[in-house]
């Protein structure tokens, strides 16, 4: 494929076109909807999603909106840079209209609907959420929700301005299993919080690789610049696409950016965390001969593990460890090797899992909350907390229908268990600080390694790291000639 760096925006429209366009759609239910054509109804009974993003993720998330049980979602618009994916979806939606470029369903559709969901690889999530924020349209955008801090706390600033409603892809945390233990916390079974262990099995896909110096020509079905969209222009990657693109810095997030919101999000939100004050890391090495350190820095760490301090409302330290590539903490000494439901309960969970220590004991779960449980087991049969939060129609299904009743409703009329204001933005910010630290293990000055083993300390509400300035570089990152930049 041609090396396109200018990246021309659909029908020869400009960046700046493509801007002033989509501000001016921004106010379309001046009138009902009924009146605008494709014989839409009043928002009130539908929400009419334009759904970025056809493969894994994202036909998962069309898949649960056309199983909504009210039948208030109708898949509008599908858009993909990859007809693979595409044409499955365009199979099974065939009223759908289609497009390969977001930027182009944007402009001309605009008013043909009322929702954005996206679901692509994480360095084009905040560019696409963005527009679609200022269109004024409501947005399910899938975790993390960004692939930079800087990108995460500008989502969140535009959730409010524009006044959508919005919700991150993390279904766990509409689950019954954030409820329950809600209620443990609440009823003091627990006690005072003192550590959260975090882990999971994930990489499932390479890491701690060089750069493939192979240059394989790109699959007929697949736009390859499309695909990059903000990144810097490489030649393509063969099997990047759909799924080992998460192992590269430049498009992925690497095993925290994939399940830490999922699996940190309970300790989180059951705690109101915040933003964290201290974080340090370890991080796995590479060597290519004997005592010869590989220098691989397109390549995210193959095993890593964090440790953040927050600080509470009370005034005391947290700590909240994060463990990947097949770490793990200590086995609880309250689980025996036998105990029934011990995969439910503790480290054998496949996906991951958290481990909550607390002044009067312990409990654990699945990701997102899944399958709570006290330890020892034997707790579970003595202790009877009533249901004290209602639980969302479905569990973690309901997170979708709970963002479609939620857009509907209007914004500030309905609840969420996920906006971007309050939890997932924040979230976001945390998860993605943890990866500065995981992009300075490696990072070369003038021949040494100086950002290893060290406390970095972290200003939450200016984005700075205060101790290693070398790290703020990784804060925000610029975006490739022809897509500007992220703005309010």
């Amino acid at each position: 494929m041609e090396n396109n760096q200018n990246n021309d925006t659909p029908a020869g429209m400009t960046r700046g076109d493509f801007i002033k366009n989509t501000a001016l759609a921004s106010g379309f239910y001046i009138v009902p909807r009924h009146v605008l054509g494709r014989g839409f109804v009043a928002p009130s009974d539908k929400l009419y999603i334009a759904c970025v993003g056809c493969g894994g993720e994202g036909q998962s998330d069309i898949h649960h909106y056309a199983r909504a049980p009210k039948k208030n979602a109708v898949i509008a618009f599908l858009c993909d840079v990859d007809e693979r994916p595409a044409t499955e979806r365009r199979k099974e939606f065939p009223k759908a209209s289609f497009y390969h470029d977001w930027r182009e369903m944007f402009e001309k559709e605009n008013k043909n609907f009322d929702a954005v969901s996206v679901a692509i690889p994480d360095h084009n999530h905040a560019i696409v959420g963005m527009h679609a924020m200022q269109m004024k349209k409501h947005l399910y955008l899938q975790k993390p929700l960004t692939h930079d801090i800087y990108e995460a706390r500008l989502l969140t600033q535009a959730a409010a301005k524009y006044k959508v409603v919005t919700q991150m892809g993390d279904q766990g945390a509409s689950g019954d299993g954030m409820r329950i233990m809600r209620e443990w916390i609440e009823a003091g079974l627990i006690g005072d919080i003192q550590k959260v262990y975090n882990w999971t099995n994930r990489p499932v896909w390479p890491q701690g690789i060089p750069w493939p110096d192979q240059k394989p020509p790109v699959p007929s079905e697949l736009n390859w610049d499309l695909w990059l969209g903000t990144a810097e222009y490489v030649d393509y990657i063969d099997n990047l696409v759909p799924f080992n693109w998460r192992g590269w810095w430049r498009f992925g997030t690497g095993a925290l950016g994939d399940m830490a919101c999922h699996i940190m999000g309970p300790a989180f939100k059951l705690y109101q965390l915040g933003y964290p004050t201290e974080v340090t890391c370890d991080a796995s090495t590479v060597y290519s001969g004997i005592f010869k350190e590989a220098d691989y820095p397109e390549s995210i760490p193959v095993s890593t593990k964090l440790r953040y301090t927050f600080k509470l409302k009370d005034g005391r330290d947290i700590q909240v460890y994060w463990m990947d590539g097949g770490l793990l903490p200590d086995r609880p000494e309250e689980i025996g090797d036998g105990d029934e439901g011990l995969e439910l309960a503790s480290m054998d969970d496949y996906e991951g899992g958290s481990l909550f220590i607390g002044s009067k004991g312990k409990m654990s779960c699945g990701w997102g909350g899944l399958y709570p449980r006290l330890l020892p087991l034997s707790r579970n049969k003595e202790v009877n907390i009533p249901p004290k939060y209602p639980r969302v129609e479905g569990g973690m299904d309901g997170h979708w229908w709970q963002w479609v009743d939620a857009c509907i409703a209007g914004y500030g009329k309905a609840e969420v268990d996920s906006p971007f204001e309050g939890y997932a933005g924040p979230l976001t910010e945390t998860v993605l600080m943890g990866n500065l630290l995981l992009r300075c293990f490696n990072l070369k000055v003038n021949g040494s390694m100086p950002g290893r083993y060290i406390v970095y300390k972290w200003d939450g509400e200016n984005m700075r790291i205060t101790n290693f300035e070398a790290a703020n570089q990784f804060v925000k990152r610029a975006y490739r000639k022809g897509w500007g930049e992220l703005t309010l």
